[in-house]
């Protein structure tokens, strides 16, 4: 009885979630990316509220849980009475731990989701497994991509191109 109560009002938020996300424009934007869906489309628009609060992808990384946490200690040291920066390496900590939790499920949803289907993200994240990447930091990866075109799209008003799965120069 619980169960069919809880289902019903499942079904019910879900209405209202689509309704509510009607009302945006935005919400046609974000549907012509591949694995984001009418319930993604509305959880984003719900959750980010507006693309202009990052001013660059790695700060909706950051948001999102898919930036990498780094630590470094004794840059510096003396060598003969002078300061020279230690060739130590950063050490990785992994993912940042303060973020929006449910941004990071909803591109790692989309993520996990556009690596088993047919289209460009697929093909985008074969070629990273081909390159010898590991499934997981692959997913990572494309997840990032999807976040990325995801505040292109919204900011710019653009279209969705699969020209944008590109490997860029860094």
């Amino acid at each position: 009885q619980q169960l069919d109560a809880l289902q019903a009002l499942r079904q019910q938020v879900r209405r209202d979630l689509l309704a509510e996300s009607r009302k945006h424009s935005e919400r046609k934007l974000l549907r012509q990316i591949p694995s984001i869906g009418p319930i993604r489309a509305a959880l984003l628009i719900a959750l980010i509220q507006t693309p202009h609060r990052f001013r660059t992808k790695r700060q909706l990384w950051a948001y999102s849980g898919l930036a990498i946490e780094t630590h470094d200690s004794a840059q510096y040291r003396y060598v003969a009475g002078q300061l020279q920066r230690s060739k130590k390496p950063q050490q990785l900590r992994g993912l940042n731990r303060n973020h929006n939790h449910d941004l990071k499920a909803i591109f790692k949803g989309a993520a996990t989701k556009a690596s088993s289907g047919a289209g460009p993200f697929h093909d985008f994240y074969e070629a990273l497994l081909t390159k010898g990447m590991r499934p997981s930091m692959a997913r990572l990866t494309l997840a990032r991509k999807i976040a990325a075109i995801t505040l292109i799209v919204w900011k710019k008003g653009a279209h969705f191109d699969a020209e944008q799965l590109k490997p860029q120069a860094a």
